[in-house]
C-alpha cells in the first residue's frame, strides 16, 4: 500500500474521535430554565452597617452620588474584601473574568465567609473565562445562601473549544461587564476583572486598570442591571451544567485561603494592604468623595443572543450622555480598534479645532496582538487629522507601579483601564473598549460622572504624566511612522520602529492587519 495512503488513513484515524465530539457537540443543548427562579434586589438595608454608615452621607448630597476612583490595585483588592466582608443582607458580583489565584481564591473565600453570615450571595460569571473553575463552583455553590449563575455557558464543558466550532455566533458574544454590590449600599464598577495581575499581586505581570467605588443613587442603578441579566433568558444555575465536585464542599475553599495566607507572596501583598491609606480611611469612613451627578450606562442582556432593541447600547448611550465635545477628548482604551468610522469621527473632531488625545497599548505591552494590528492601520489617518496618539510602554524609570499609582494608573506591563472625558466636564469609568467587539458584540456597563474635578485630572494626566511614560507615535515628512520616549532625565529618544518588539512580532501585526477580522476584535 503507498505510504501516503497510510498516512492519510493514519490522519482520519486520528482525528476520528475529535470529528464524533465534533458531532456529538453539535446535538447538545443548552439546559431548559423551567423552574429557574427569580431574584431581585434586597432594598431593605438601610439598617446594616453600610446603610448606616452610608445613607447619611448620601443624605447630605441629595440627588448626587459618592464617587471614590480606584486606581491603585491593591485599593481595588481592599475595597472589594471591605464590602464582603462589612455586607450583612445581600452580595450582587458580576464578573467576566475570576481567576484562581492568590486574590481570586481570597475573594471567593469572602463570598463564602458572608454566606456563612446569613448574607445571600449572587455571583454571575461570564463562562468564557470559568476554565478550570468548575469543581470549585460546584463546592461554592453547596454553601448555603450563594447562588451561581454562568452567562451564556460553553456546552459540552469539555472540551471547550467543541463550543466555539458548533454554536461560533452565540459564544462568541459575551457578558464584559463588571460590579461587585455590597447590601445595595456600596458598588464598585470599572474595568478590572478578579484576578492577581488587576490587583497589583501577580509580581512582574500588572495591569493598569481603574475601577469606582460608588454610594448613592447611583448604586440601586446598578443592583437594577444586575437583576436584569441575573434574570435573563443567558443566566443559567450553574448546578444545571456543573458536575457535582469529586470531593469537598465550601469547606475545602477555606482551606484553600487559608493555605494561600500561609505563602510568602500573601503574606507581603496582605502587610501591603494593612498599611494602605485608603484602607484606614474606608475603615475610618474619612474616604473623600467626589459627589456628581452619575449615570449607569449597560446594554441589555439580550444583545448576546442578537436580541437588544437598536439604539439601545452603551455606545449609543455614551453619546447622549458625554454630548459633543467643544474643546477636547481625552480616551484611554486598552484594546482601541476605531475602525473607518470611528477614525473618522475623531478626525472630524480635530479638524473643528477639538483636542483629542488617545491612550491605548504599544505593541510591547498589549496582551493581544490581533487588537494592536487591528488599531495599527488606522494610525497614519489619525495622526494626519491632528490626533494625538500615545501607546502605553511596557515600563518606565521613573518609580515602582505598586509604589507611586497615579490617579488614573500607574507603571505596569499592559494598559487595562477604560476612561474619557470630555471638555474636563464628564468621565466614563467603566468596562467598555472602543473597537467593534465592545460596540456589537460584547455586553458593557460603566458610570458616566458629570465630575470637573474627575475628569480635568484624567485631562491633566493625559497633558502631563502620559507623555512622560508612553510613546508618543508622531508622523515624520515622509509619511513614515516614528516613536518618541521622554527620558527622566529631560532627553529624548527616537524609535523608527515600533519599540520594544522584534521583526518576528511586527511581521505578524502586518500579517493580521491586512485580515478581515476587525468585526472579532
Amino acid at each position: 500500500m503507498p505510504a501516503t495512503t497510510l498516512t492519510c488513513r493514519r490522519i482520519a484515524m486520528a482525528l476520528r474521535p475529535l470529528l464524533l465530539s465534533a458531532l456529538l457537540a453539535g446535538c447538545a443543548a443548552l439546559p431548559s430554565l423551567e423552574g429557574r427562579i427569580a431574584s431581585t434586589v434586597i432594598t431593605e438595608t438601610k439598617h446594616t452597617q453600610l446603610g448606616e454608615a452610608l445613607a447619611p452621607l448620601a443624605a447630605q448630597h441629595p440627588g448626587v452620588s459618592g464617587i471614590y476612583p480606584l486606581a491603585d490595585g491593591r485599593d481595588a483588592f481592599a475595597a472589594r474584601a471591605l464590602l464582603a466582608a462589612a455586607a450583612q443582607r445581600s452580595l450582587d458580583v458580576q464578573y467576566y473574568i475570576w481567576h484562581k489565584d492568590i486574590t481570586g481564591t481570597l475573594l471567593f473565600d469572602a463570598l463564602r465567609q458572608a454566606a456563612e453570615r446569613g448574607v445571600r450571595v449572587r455571583l454571575l460569571l461570564d463562562d468564557n473565562n470559568t476554565s478550570g473553575l468548575d469543581q470549585t463552583l460546584a463546592m461554592l455553590g453547596k454553601q448555603k445562601n450563594i447562588d451561581i449563575r454562568l452567562f451564556n455557558p460553553l456546552v459540552p464543558r469539555s472540551p471547550r473549544a467543541l463550543a466555539f466550532m458548533t454554536d461560533f455566533s452565540r459564544v462568541n458574544r459575551r457578558m464584559h461587564n463588571k460590579s461587585f454590590t455590597a447590601d445595595n449600599q456600596a458598588t464598585i464598577v470599572g474595568g478590572r476583572n478578579v484576578g492577581d495581575e488587576y490587583f497589583g499581586a501577580a509580581g512582574e505581570v500588572l495591569f493598569s486598570d481603574l475601577d469606582v467605588l460608588a454610594i448613592g443613587p447611583v448604586v440601586d442603578d446598578v443592583s437594577q442591571q444586575f437583576d436584569r441579566y441575573w434574570n435573563s433568558a443567558s443566566a443559567y444555575p450553574a448546578q444545571l451544567l456543573l458536575t457535582k465536585p469529586v470531593a469537598g464542599d465550601a469547606a475545602t475553599i477555606a482551606a484553600e485561603a487559608d493555605r494561600i495566607d500561609d505563602t510568602k507572596a500573601a503574606e507581603e501583598y496582605m502587610q501591603a494592604l494593612r498599611t494602605s491609606p485608603f484602607v484606614r480611611q474606608m475603615m475610618e469612613r474619612t474616604l473623600p468623595f467626589e459627589w456628581a451627578k452619575t449615570r449607569m450606562v449597560s446594554d441589555d442582556p439580550a444583545k448576546v443572543l442578537d436580541k437588544a432593541r437598536p439604539g439601545t447600547g452603551v455606545a449609543e448611550n455614551l453619546k447622549n450622555l458625554l454630548g459633543v465635545p467643544k474643546k477636547e477628548v481625552d480616551l484611554i482604551s486598552p484594546y482601541f480598534v476605531p475602525g473607518k468610522a470611528g477614525t473618522k469621527a475623531f478626525a472630524d473632531l480635530a479638524h473643528k479645532g477639538v483636542g483629542v488625545r488617545i491612550l491605548t497599548n504599544a505593541l510591547e505591552a498589549t496582551d493581544v496582538a490581533a487588537v494592536h494590528a487591528g488599531y495599527a492601520k488606522w494610525r497614519k489617518p489619525l495622526l494626519e487629522a491632528g490626533v494625538l496618539l500615545y501607546e502605553s510602554r511596557r515600563s518606565w524609570e521613573v518609580g515602582d507601579a505598586r509604589e507611586q499609582p497615579g490617579r488614573f494608573g500607574s507603571s505596569a506591563s499592559s494598559l487595562h483601564a477604560k476612561t474619557f472625558s470630555v471638555d474636563d466636564q464628564r468621565i466614563f469609568v467603566g468596562s467598555f473598549n472602543f473597537d467593534p467587539r465592545s460596540i456589537e458584540l460584547n455586553t458593557e456597563m460603566g458610570l458616566v460622572i458629570d465630575s470637573p474635578a474627575l475628569a480635568s485630572q484624567l485631562g491633566q494626566a493625559m497633558r502631563s504624566t502620559i507623555p512622560q511614560r508612553a510613546y508618543q507615535v508622531l508622523l515624520a515628512p515622509d509619511g513614515s511612522l516614528y516613536w518618541i520616549a521622554r527620558n527622566a532625565n529631560g532627553t529624548i529618544t527616537r524609535y523608527d520602529t515600533e519599540p520594544g518588539t522584534s521583526v518576528w512580532q511586527r511581521m505578524g501585526v502586518a500579517i493580521l492587519s491586512v485580515l478581515p477580522i476587525d468585526w472579532l476584535l
